[in-house]
């Protein structure tokens, strides 16, 4: 862990009083903090957008008076419209999403300080992410509404432009940012921790794994669900050492009741890939194996595809890695281990977030993650205390069972 201060002090208690001594399994986990501020709707971070450009760019405050018509900028709160008219609404994103363009078009040529140039940027991000030209308009028009989509990496909130819109299911959503620990599952003591954007590629739960992963000075037993089973992060645990305990990404055929990926033979050596009925095709330089008119007499069709074009394969860099570790999951030895030792990781999530520490209290990731660390400090020294930490010999120990 990363904390520094306290972290460091608990870190050293843990390494001599030897609890993690012989403990050679990491579980990897993550969980969704509600951030400190609300979530904002398009026309609430459009009208904060240029209230802030107003406020930190010297010349736009004029700029807005003269060509920004849409709202009055001056007064707080939301515009006086009739909330219950879509078409009112409608109107309303339309020249506010209008006068942001303008006045990003219109601001005085000058250096900008750091302050500044963020308001600008924020701005632009916010009149970009959730607008989409209107029907029948190329947006050469002037003409906008909000999105059907919602952008992939969205800023919820012009006051902490780092939170984040995050999904741990389909159903389930929450905004704000996403804590990442490892956890030595016997003790419940947290070995790493990191905090995130709840949003993003490189803030996924196999991405910071991987991060996580490479603090391990020894090889361990890496136990995890499906979000850490990409063929990076298995990349990761083999290159360092280590022994996947993780659930497998699961397959899924491209016909219902269909062939699966594993139905076909890949033979990496010779560039060829097998179907089930002894088809084959070669694999091109973009890891694509094509079918196509192969396909059009076999027997086997209405199992593997429904495409005209017949079956093609997409496969990931790592294929036969992710091959190998699917075949060993079927292992009882390692669903065995899986059951017993995984689910440890969720006692060590509830205590983070016990005694109302679900929403955060600062903004912006680095405070918040330093938050997260003295937090896992502070379980951590729980632990030890519950474990029997006693002072003896000037050194700290656990006392006999």
């Amino acid at each position: 862990m990363r904390a520094g201060g306290h972290g460091d002090v608990v870190r050293q208690v843990v390494a001599e009083t030897g609890v993690l001594t012989g403990k050679t399994r990491r579980a990897l986990d993550s969980t969704v903090f509600d951030d400190a501020v609300a979530t904002q709707d398009t026309i609430t971070q459009l009208i904060a957008g240029v209230r802030r450009v107003a406020r930190d760019v010297p010349g736009a405050a004029v700029v807005i008076a003269a060509r920004c018509t849409g709202h009055d900028y001056t007064l707080t709160g939301k515009p006086r419209i009739a909330w219950d008219d879509a078409e009112a609404r409608a109107q309303l994103i339309d020249t506010l999403v209008s006068d942001a363009h303008r006045l990003l078009g219109h601001l005085p040529e000058q250096e900008l300080d750091p302050r500044a140039a963020e308001a600008v940027a924020l701005l632009a991000l916010v009149a970009g992410q959730d607008v989409e030209p209107a029907d029948g308009s190329d947006g050469t028009d002037g003409r906008w509404q909000v999105a059907r989509k919602v952008a992939p990496d969205r800023v919820i909130s012009t006051v902490d432009p780092e939170a984040r819109h995050a999904h741990k299911t389909r159903e389930r959503r929450q905004d704000g940012y996403k804590a990442h620990v490892k956890v030595e599952p016997d003790t419940g003591i947290i070995t790493g921790c990191a905090l995130t954007p709840a949003a993003g590629p490189q803030h996924s739960d196999a991405a910071v794994g991987i991060e996580l992963l490479a603090e391990e000075p020894d090889p361990v037993a890496v136990l995890a669900d499906s979000a850490y089973g990409t063929g990076e992060l298995l990349a990761a645990v083999t290159e360092g050492g280590h022994t996947a305990i993780i659930k497998p990404w699961p397959l899924r055929p491209a016909v219902d009741g269909g062939f699966t990926l594993d139905e076909f033979t890949v033979d990496e050596a010779a560039g060829m890939v097998t179907c089930p009925n002894g088809l084959t095709a070669r694999i091109t330089r973009t890891r694509t194996a094509i079918f196509g008119a192969r396909c059009r007499d076999c027997p086997l069709r209405a199992r593997c595809t429904s495409s005209p074009r017949g079956r093609k394969l997409a496969l990931h860099p790592h294929d036969a890695l992710q091959r190998a570790h699917r075949a060993r999951a079927q292992d009882p030895e390692f669903q065995a281990a899986y059951r017993r030792h995984r689910p440890m990781v969720e006692r060590s999530i509830s205590w983070l977030v016990a005694g109302r520490n679900r929403r955060l209290r600062f903004r912006g990731t680095s405070r918040n993650d330093l938050w997260l660390h003295h937090r896992a400090a502070a379980l951590n020294l729980r632990r030890l205390l519950a474990l029997g930490l006693i002072r003896s010999g000037g050194t700290w120990t656990l006392a006999p069972a």
